[in-house]
């Protein structure tokens, strides 16, 4: 009898400590993604290594990685992020000068790292490098920021500097995610919005001479104003995943059957997973993970708040930029299959294959189970 009341009387505990919905909506997106990394994959692997299973083996293997990364940050304090946050930048951008000097060109980009047969992809880690810096600067300076114009546009600056290297890749899509998320974060200090123009003026300016510098950037954007007008030149990616989305209706064809998967969409496994997710599970199995990407994301949203009621600046503003983070990526990734917004190369939060992308996705959910047990803990919460 003890014995059971202990036991009970643990498992509460634990529910208390940690957010066990947290947990279980990460879990399940992983195994989803898993199942339609194996789905989407199995054509391709099929023909480029002959083993159907190819890619679901390293993305197994990226995901074990991946949770005992989690498992040590689930460990480590917060305390740690926020004193190596410079540490922690400054490596990020000695990654990014490394990738453009020693990394071989894939599709064209100079992105990955590789170390044996695995990929490191650096941009992956700066997100959170720089969301870890920012929140640290933001914690120190936030009674200043409004008042102070130079305290206002020196995150920008340093953003700003990383973005070049990004540029450089080249990789639009992780800069669009640093300058919503650093705008947002701004935001909520209470900044004036006046002060926000002339960012936004300047960054439009920028983007659209990258644009018209850029022969295949004009043609990505001509595609996506109308990619029927050349369906099987510069449209033939956006077409191919409206097609496969067509076909999925409200139910879908069924897990396994898709048509477009078979080498007709490019991509279909890392950043078109999502019309193939549309293909085989329809407009329902398309909500029900969405459900779940923005319920963890506005959860980050409420761990956030919680933090900033109990005075936990940094962790306040970390738990937010991450929930910013898995929002803005997730619009992104679907604009880009559906034909709202030009192609940018960003995976579907803890679904699309990718190495880099699951580690540090993982790492970063795990980090915001700490600032909510860290929280509870300081509000006394827990049982004795």
């Amino acid at each position: 009898m003890l014995k059971t009341n202990f036991k009970k009387r643990k498992t509460y505990h634990m529910n208390i400590l940690y957010d066990i919905q947290l947990i279980w909506c990460t879990i399940s997106l992983l195994l989803i993604g898993l199942i339609m990394v194996t789905s989407s994959s199995m054509s391709i692997a099929q023909h480029m290594y002959n083993d159907l299973f190819f890619f679901t083996k390293k993305e197994l293997l990226y995901l074990i990685l991946a949770l005992l990364l989690a498992k040590i940050s689930l460990q480590t304090s917060t305390l740690f992020w926020k004193r190596n946050s410079g540490k922690i930048i400054l490596t990020s951008i000695m990654l990014l000068l490394l990738v453009l000097t020693i990394s071989n060109p894939i599709n064209g980009s100079l992105r990955w790292i590789k170390v044996g047969f695995i990929h490191i992809q650096p941009a992956e880690l700066s997100k959170l490098a720089m969301f870890c810096y920012l929140s640290n600067y933001l914690s120190r300076k936030h009674l200043k920021i409004t008042n102070s114009l130079w305290e206002f546009y020196k995150p920008i600056g340093i953003v700003f500097i990383i973005s070049i290297l990004l540029l450089l890749e080249p990789d639009l899509g992780t800069v669009a995610i640093y300058y919503i998320t650093i705008l947002s974060l701004l935001f909520i200090t209470g900044v004036k919005i006046w002060k926000f123009i002339p960012v936004i003026l300047i960054s439009i300016i920028i983007t659209f001479v990258l644009i018209i510098m850029t022969p295949y950037r004009i043609e990505r954007i001509f595609s996506f104003w109308n990619p029927w007008n050349d369906p099987f030149g510069t449209g033939y990616q956006l077409t191919q995943s409206l097609m496969a989305l067509g076909r999925g209706k409200i139910f879908g064809v069924g897990l396994g059957h898709s048509i477009q998967k078979l080498e007709y969409l490019p991509e279909a496994h890392t950043d078109f997973i999502f019309s193939i997710i549309g293909e085989e599970l329809g407009c329902f199995g398309v909500c029900i993970i969405l459900f779940i990407i923005f319920f963890i994301s506005f959860r980050a949203l409420k761990i956030g708040k919680n933090a900033f009621k109990n005075n936990e600046i940094f962790s306040g503003y970390f738990a937010t930029s991450i929930g910013i983070w898995f929002i803005s990526q997730t619009l992104i990734n679907i604009g880009t299959t559906i034909g709202l917004v030009p192609a940018k190369g960003l995976t579907l939060p803890l679904i699309s294959y990718g190495g880099s992308s699951s580690i540090i996705m993982c790492i970063a959910i795990s980090i915001l189970i700490r600032i909510d047990f860290e929280t509870k803990m300081k509000n006394k919460f827990y049982l004795n």
